[in-house]
C-alpha cells in the first residue's frame, strides 16, 4: 500500500513538473516584456533578431535555396511521384500539394530566383516589390519561423493552453466565440509577432484543438500586431510622441472589432467543425458537478502534461513546425507578397478601390479625406505602405494618426499575414480575407476617429 501510494505521488510531482517548468520557460520566451534599450518585446524576438543578424550575410542565399527546392520538389511529387518521397512522411507532407499551391510555389520561386539575381522586369525584382519582399520581410520570418517553430511545443504541449484555456473560455466564449486557449495566440501575437499566432492557431487547427470556424476567426482576429510594429507605425508617421494614446486606440478597435467581425460573413458562415469534419464535442467545456472552476482547469491541464512527449519528442515536433513554416510558408510570401506590391506600387486598383471610402471619412470628419481614402485598401498589400504615404502627402496629425492606427487594426495584409492564412490548413481563400479586410476597416475607422479628435484634434 506505502509503494503504491509513493509511486502515486512520484507520478503527481513529475507531471506537476513537466506542467509548470516547460511552461514557464514557454510564458517567458513568448509572452514576457522585456525592455531592449527602449523597445519593449519578448525573448523570443530578441532571439529572431540575434539569429537575423548571425545568418544576414548569408540569407538571401538560404533564402532563395529554400524556395528553389521547395518549388522544384513539389513539381516532381505532382509529376513523378517517387517512392522515396512516399515513403518519408515529413517529404510527403512538405512537397505533396494541390495544383494551387503547386502553382504558387513555383511562382515564388520564378520571382525570387529574378529578384536575387536581378533578371527580367524591373517591376517584378524593384526595390519596392520583390526586393523589398526578399530583403526586408523573409528574413525576418525565416528567423520568427525557425525559433518560434522549435520552441512552440513549450507553449502548446505541456498544459498551458489547457489551464488557461479553460479559466477564460467563460469570457473568450461569449464575447468573441473562441476557446479561452486562444488567449494565449492573442497575447503571443502582441507582445511578439502576428506571424507567432498563426503559427500557433494553425497547429492548434490541425491538432483538432479549433474548429474551421474557431481557427479562421481566430487567425484573422487575434493575430494581432506586435507593439514593436506598433512603434515603427507610428514613428513612420513622425508621431511618437503620441504611442500611448495610439496604441490604446488600436487596442479599444481591435476589441470592438473581434467582438463584431465574426458575427458577420464571411467568418460567421463557416462550419463548427474540425479539420477532418468530425463534430464538436459540446461538454468538453463544461466544468464537472462538484469541481471549482480552477480545480478543474489544473487538472486537464496535468492531463495533458503527464501524455506530453519527452525531450525527444518536443525537438522532433519543433523540428516538424519550424520545416512546415519555413518550406511552406516562404514561398507563398514571396509569391504572393511580390505580386500585391506590384499592384500596389504600378496599377491605380488600390486608389480606386478607395474612392468609395471618401465620404466615408468625410461623414467622420477626418481631414484631408481624399488623401487619407487613397491608403486605406493599399493595406491589403502591405501594413506599412498606408504609413509611408501619409507620411509624404497627409499633412494633417489627426489624418495621419488615423491612417497609422487604421492600418494596425485592419491586421489583414498579404505581404505577411494573409500569405501565412493562405499557406496555412486554416480555412480562408484570398476573396475572403478581403471581406474580412474591408469589415474590419469599416468597423474600426469610427472608433480610430472618434479617438483621434478627442486625444489629437
Amino acid at each position: 500500500m506505502t509503494t503504491h501510494s509513493s509511486r502515486a505521488k512520484s507520478i503527481d510531482l513529475r507531471t506537476l513538473f513537466a506542467f509548470i517548468v516547460p511552461s514557464l520557460i514557454g510564458v517567458f520566451l513568448f509572452m514576457t516584456p522585456v525592455a531592449i534599450g527602449e523597445v519593449m518585446t519578448i525573448p523570443i524576438a530578441v532571439m529572431a533578431k540575434a539569429l537575423q543578424t548571425f545568418v544576414a550575410p548569408f540569407i538571401s542565399e538560404v533564402i532563395l535555396a529554400i524556395i528553389t527546392v521547395t518549388g522544384v520538389m513539389s513539381l516532381l511529387v505532382k509529376l513523378v511521384k517517387p517512392v522515396w518521397v512516399e515513403k518519408l512522411p515529413i517529404l510527403k507532407h512538405l512537397f505533396d500539394v494541390s495544383w494551387i499551391w503547386l502553382i504558387t510555389r513555383l511562382l515564388g520561386m520564378i520571382f525570387i530566383i529574378m529578384t536575387f539575381f536581378q533578371v527580367g522586369p524591373s517591376i517584378i525584382h524593384s526595390e519596392h516589390t520583390g526586393s523589398l519582399v526578399l530583403n526586408d520581410l523573409l528574413p525576418v520570418l525565416f528567423s520568427v519561423f525557425v525559433l518560434a517553430g522549435l520552441l512552440l511545443p513549450l507553449l502548446l504541449n505541456f498544459g498551458l493552453l489547457e489551464l488557461v484555456g479553460t479559466l477564460l473560455t467563460r469570457v473568450m466564449r461569449p464575447l468573441f466565440g473562441v476557446p479561452g486557449r486562444s488567449a494565449v495566440n492573442c497575447v503571443a501575437s502582441w507582445l511578439g509577432d502576428g506571424s507567432v499566432g498563426i503559427l500557433m492557431t494553425a497547429r492548434q487547427y490541425e491538432d483538432k484543438y479549433y474548429t474551421q470556424r474557431e481557427a479562421a476567426i481566430i487567425g484573422t482576429t487575434f493575430s494581432a500586431v506586435s507593439i514593436t510594429f506598433c512603434l515603427v507605425v507610428i514613428g513612420q508617421v513622425k508621431l511618437e510622441h503620441l504611442f500611448a494614446p495610439f496604441y490604446l486606440t488600436v487596442c479599444l478597435a481591435g476589441f470592438v472589432a473581434a467582438i463584431i467581425v465574426p458575427r458577420l460573413p464571411p467568418l460567421r458562415f463557416k462550419q463548427d467543425v474540425y479539420i477532418d469534419g468530425s463534430a464538436v464535442d459540446t461538454d468538453a467545456e463544461a466544468v464537472p458537478e462538484g469541481r471549482t472552476l480552477l480545480s478543474h482547469a489544473l487538472d486537464v491541464a496535468l492531463t495533458k502534461a503527464k501524455k506530453a512527449p519527452g525531450v525527444k519528442g518536443t525537438i522532433q515536433e519543433g523540428l516538424s513546425n519550424a520545416l512546415d513554416m519555413v518550406f511552406a510558408v516562404l514561398p507563398v510570401v514571396m509569391a504572393v507578397g511580390t505580386m500585391a506590391l506590384i499592384i500596389a506600387e504600378h496599377t491605380t486598383i488600390f486608389q480606386i478601390l478607395g474612392t468609395p471610402f471618401v465620404p466615408y471619412l468625410e461623414l467622420l470628419q477626418v481631414p484631408e479625406a481624399a488623401q487619407a481614402a487613397q491608403t486605406i485598401v493599399v493595406g491589403f498589400a502591405d501594413m506599412f505602405i498606408p504609413s509611408i504615404l501619409a507620411a509624404s502627402n497627409i499633412e494633417s496629425d489627426v489624418t495621419r494618426f488615423i491612417v497609422a492606427a487604421m492600418s494596425v487594426t485592419q491586421l489583414i495584409y498579404m505581404s505577411e499575414v494573409g500569405a501565412l492564412l493562405l499557406g496555412s490548413k486554416i480555412p480562408v481563400n484570398i476573396f475572403e480575407l478581403f471581406a474580412i479586410f474591408i469589415l474590419r476597416t469599416l468597423v474600426t475607422l469610427p472608433v480610430i476617429a472618434v479617438m483621434a479628435h478627442w486625444l489629437v484634434g
